[in-house]
């Protein structure tokens, strides 16, 4: 499971998909719907949320958007839309390393889309994020 912190417009249309399939389980496992994936460091972030099923709606959403704006039927009616919108921090360092990472995973499924990427300098968050200075974070797999 990879929730990136990255913008999803980034995302080639495999990663689109992924990210979506992988955030509605990350759904089911925050509503407790699911026995699996309970305590996996992806979720970390989402559950020191306030409300962290509220956080991954408001995710969801907006992976919902990106896809709709590249004419993409994802189903809409996943999606809680009325989910208070909240703010999680990332740090600078964890946004560089999920930049490197997908740009590794574009180099191989992607090259038209790692071209476009790669030499970029500045790299948006998903909105649901805000960058901070700091290290990358403890809950990743490095």
């Amino acid at each position: 499971m990879r929730l990136w912190s990255l913008h999803p417009k980034y995302l080639d249309a495999k990663g689109l998909v992924a990210l979506w399939r992988e955030t509605l389980l990350a759904k089911n496992v925050l509503e407790g719907k699911t026995k699996g994936y309970k305590n996996h460091p992806q979720l970390i972030r989402f559950k020191e949320m306030e409300n962290p099923v509220e956080a991954i709606h408001q995710y969801l959403a907006e992976i919902w958007k990106e896809a709709d704006k590249r004419g993409y039927k994802f189903d809409k009616s996943k999606i809680n839309w009325e989910f208070v919108p909240q703010n999680i921090k990332v740090n600078d360092e964890q946004m560089a390393y999920e930049f490197k990472h997908l740009l590794r995973k574009l180099e191989i499924r992607d090259t038209s889309q790692f071209y476009k990427l790669k030499d970029l300098e500045s790299i948006d968050p998903a909105e649901i994020f805000t960058v901070i200075p700091g290290e990358i974070e403890k809950w990743e797999i490095v």
